[in-house]
């Protein structure tokens, strides 16, 4: 499989980091580059996608950054794994929904491997967790799909601070909480990249046509 995988040691800033994956986007698209996964890290952002409504904003005095990946409002920030990727779908089986439905089971997976237990929702796109029949949100998505080339990606939270959370409604979800992995099991995640990229690229093979 002709992917890259890139792994970012230091914040990204997200301009940089929206530039380069539409940049790699055009050549992918021209066969003049590979396929990407991108590991990384943002300083604190709040990101609003195209369905983005104003009333998600609780705290009027934050910055929101407008986006156009798909979903709603989210927040990025330290201690929170981002996984950008740069995914030929004209290689693949085109179909949008079963690619999300890849990335969904690739973060399963992977926290399954922590002996964390979480679940999809069909109607609610992310990666939930049961706490005491509370429904948090550890992992959001978020895609956009250009000439049959999907990109941005996905974030799980591991330890950032879910304060943060409390200045806007998570991507437009009243009823429901976020956690991180810290919360539900302090354990160490050092290698959670690794394992995710390994679970991205083998349920990507599903995909093959």
């Amino acid at each position: 499989m002709n992917i890259e995988i890139k792994k970012s040691k230091k914040p990204i800033k997200y301009k940089d980091a929206i530039e380069f994956m539409e940049q790699r986007l055009l050549e992918v698209n021209e066969k003049k580059s590979k396929q990407l996964i991108w590991i990384l890290e943002h300083e604190d952002l709040y990101t609003a996608g195209t369905s983005f409504n104003e009333n998600e904003i609780i705290d009027k005095s934050v910055e929101i950054v407008k986006t156009n990946r798909g979903g709603k409002i989210t927040y990025h920030g330290p201690g929170q794994l981002i996984c950008y990727f740069v995914i030929d779908l004209k290689e693949r089986k085109k179909d949008i929904r079963r690619f999300i439905s890849i990335i969904e089971k690739s973060i399963i997976d992977t926290l399954k491997l922590f002996n964390i237990n979480t679940f999809a929702d069909k109607n609610n796109v992310g990666i939930w967790y049961d706490n005491n029949s509370k429904v948090e949100k550890v992992a959001a998505i978020g895609v956009r799909v250009s000439k049959w080339i999907a990109y941005h990606g996905f974030s799980i939270n591991i330890n950032n601070d879910l304060k943060k959370y409390d200045a806007i409604i998570p991507c437009g979800i009243k009823d429901k909480g976020v956690t991180n992995l810290y919360n539900i099991s302090n354990q160490s995640y050092k290698n959670i990249d690794d394992k995710i990229i390994e679970n991205f690229i083998a349920n990507l093979k599903n995909l093959d046509v």
